[in-house]
This record gives structure tokens, C-alpha cells and sequence, in this order.
């Protein structure tokens, strides 16, 4: 799928919704508004299977399931009833906004505001980097409704269409090219107030929550990558050949794929733990996906990339240390 989808840079809505035919669109929200009803271990293993296809399209639906529980696990009856199930099917399309422009990491000081002025809010402001922007129908988005800090975050939804909502031009990026990235802009726009998503002051708490089952999607991402990875390297081993015998006969490149295989393992059970902790309300659960996703992302970069910029290098040293009679100093 990698191969159509990304070098073209096509948004695959079509493919997206076939995967809400199969239950991909809300794998983990409550089957009475039309949710898949799973767990999230059971969506690491289908966002690492999907990965193997393309990671790029897999890590946007990670993130239109993750907007999808948000609105199922915080919003009201009538916001449940209104976009769960078109968001299950995939026949709508959800988008994530919560980084600004001077406001990455440092999430509890977006500056986005909204004011309430009789039945509706008013925003003003500007997110970054939003997956589907521009493409989907509906904004999750974080913004200020009150004091500075973390308390002062509310979380709304903000339909595509919606007065004073606008999107920048489509980023240029070295990868991920199947998903359009766009900024979203704010500019009076205008919210019904029934689009609070949880309570005024909730936003940073839902944010957050969400992203610990966003740890887990990516990395689970990350799995698939490097499953398809060793897979393909296994099979150009056995048919390349140097030296008059193939690649898979030399110990080096042996040594290689064990290493990549066993760090592939080493990162899916970090991965699966991590998403059980979630799943059964560990108290070290935002640490463990935290560590999965450190640890899956690292390791599984490694793996797809094969050799890492390091491991090239001590292959040059080591190539002139073995012809060149100069005395190390």
C-alpha cells in the first residue's frame, strides 16, 4: 500500500473507510454508539499488522481512534451520539489539535483562546503539524478557556466549515506523505458551546490521557515497521549474493538480523505491557507507555533503518584500521 499512497502523497480516504467497515475506526470506544468495543492491546496488534502496509496511513488512523475516545470517553450523550458513529465507519474523519506554534512539549501553556459570548465560543489562535488538516471533519482541539496553566484548558470540537476556521498550505516532509499536514487557524471562529468536550478546565487532563494510548499506537506503528523490515531483509539475504555464497551465510550480517530481530521483540513486549497497563488501570500505566514508546521508537528506527549512522562509521574505522600500517594515536 506504501508504495501507491505515499510517494503520490494521496490521502486514502476510500482505504480509510474500508478500514471503518472492518471496525477500524473506533477500535476501543464503547460499542452502544456504534464502537468496535476492544481493548487497547487488541489495537497495538492491529496497528502493528496495518503498519506492515504503511506506516504513515497507520498512524493517522492511530490518531483518528484517539480523538474518537476522547469525544467517547469524555463527551456528552448528544456529542456521542452525534460523531461516534460516523467517526466508527470512518465515514467522518477526526484530526488532533493541540501544538501551537511556541507551544510543543510545553502543552500546558497554549495560548489559543476561546471566549464565551452567548451560545457559542469564539476562538482565536493557531495548532501545528495537525494530521489531516485541511482533510477531516472534526478538530479536537485544546484551547484556553480560562486562568494560565494546566487548569485553564478545555477541550472542544470544532467542524470543518465552521466560521472563522481556516487551514495553512500543505507541508512539505521528508516522510509521512499519505497523511496532509496543515496548520489550523482560528480567527473568530465560531464553536457551539454544546462542543465542550468534558468540563471547562478538563482540556489539559483529556490531552493527556489520550496521549498515553497515543504512546502505545506509535509504537505500535514502530512494530510494524520493523516486523516488515526483518521480513524483507530476510528474504534479500537469502537472494543476494557476494563472495560466490549468499548474505545470509556471512556471521556478520547473521550477528545484524539477530540483533534487529531480538530488539523487534524486546520492543512488542514493552509495548503489550504498556497497553495492558492501560487497559487494567496500572498505577505505573503513563510510565510504562512513556518507556514503550521511548524504547519501541528507538529501537524499531534502528531495525528499519538496518545500520544506524554509528554502526556505519565503526565500519569505516574498522575498514582503516585493517589497511592502513598508520599507528593509532
Amino acid at each position: 500500500m506504501w508504495f501507491f499512497f505515499f510517494p503520490q502523497e494521496i490521502f486514502p480516504i476510500e482505504a480509510l473507510r474500508k478500514c471503518g467497515e472492518l471496525g477500524f475506526g473506533a477500535i476501543y470506544c464503547k460499542e452502544d454508539h456504534g464502537g468496535t468495543g476492544l481493548h487497547r492491546i487488541d489495537a497495538s496488534v492491529i496497528f502493528e499488522a496495518l503498519s506492515q502496509g504503511c506506516v504513515s496511513t497507520t498512524d493517522y488512523i492511530s490518531i483518528h481512534n484517539m480523538c474518537a475516545w476522547m469525544i467517547d470517553e469524555f463527551g456528552s450523550d448528544e456529542l456521542r451520539n452525534k460523531w461516534i458513529p460516523k467517526l466508527a465507519t470512518m465515514e467522518c474523519l477526526a484530526s488532533y489539535c493541540l501544538t501551537e506554534p511556541d507551544y510543543g512539549s510545553d502543552a500546558a501553556n497554549i495560548s489559543t483562546t476561546a471566549v464565551l459570548k452567548g451560545d457559542h465560543y469564539v476562538l482565536n489562535g493557531s495548532k501545528v503539524f495537525i494530521s489531516g488538516g485541511g482533510d477531516t471533519d472534526v478538530y479536537v482541539a485544546m484551547v484556553r478557556t480560562g486562568e494560565p496553566g494546566p487548569k485553564g484548558i478545555t477541550c472542544m470540537l470544532v467542524e470543518k466549515g465552521s466560521p472563522g476556521l481556516s487551514f495553512g498550505q500543505k507541508e512539505r516532509k521528508v516522510g509521512w506523505n499519505s497523511q496532509p499536514t496543515r496548520a489550523v487557524l482560528f480567527d473568530d471562529c465560531k464553536v457551539p458551546a454544546e462542543n465542550v468536550v468534558g468540563n471547562l478546565g478538563d482540556g489539559f487532563k483529556i490531552a493527556m490521557r489520550g496521549l498515553n494510548g497515543g504512546r502505545i499506537n506509535i509504537a505500535s506503528c514502530s512494530l510494524g515497521a520493523a516486523q516488515s523490515s526483518i521480513e524483507i531483509c530476510r528474504e534479500y539475504m537469502k537472494v543476494r549474493k557476494q563472495f560466490g555464497k549468499s548474505l545470509e551465510n556471512f556471521q556478520y550480517l547473521q550477528f545484524k538480523l539477530a540483533e534487529m530481530a531480538t530488539g523487534l521483540v524486546v520492543s512488542r513486549n514493552m509495548v503489550r505491557t504498556a497497553a495492558k497497563s492501560l487497559d487494567e488501570n496500572w498505577p505505573e500505566k503513563v510510565m510504562l507507555c512513556s518507556m514503550a514508546k521511548l524504547f519501541a521508537t528507538d529501537q524499531c528506527s534502528k531495525v528499519s533503518g538496518c545500520i544506524s549512522t554509528n554502526e556505519i562509521m565503526r565500519l569505516l574505522i574498522s575498514r582503516d584500521l585493517f589497511t592502513d600500517d598508520r599507528k593509532l594515536m
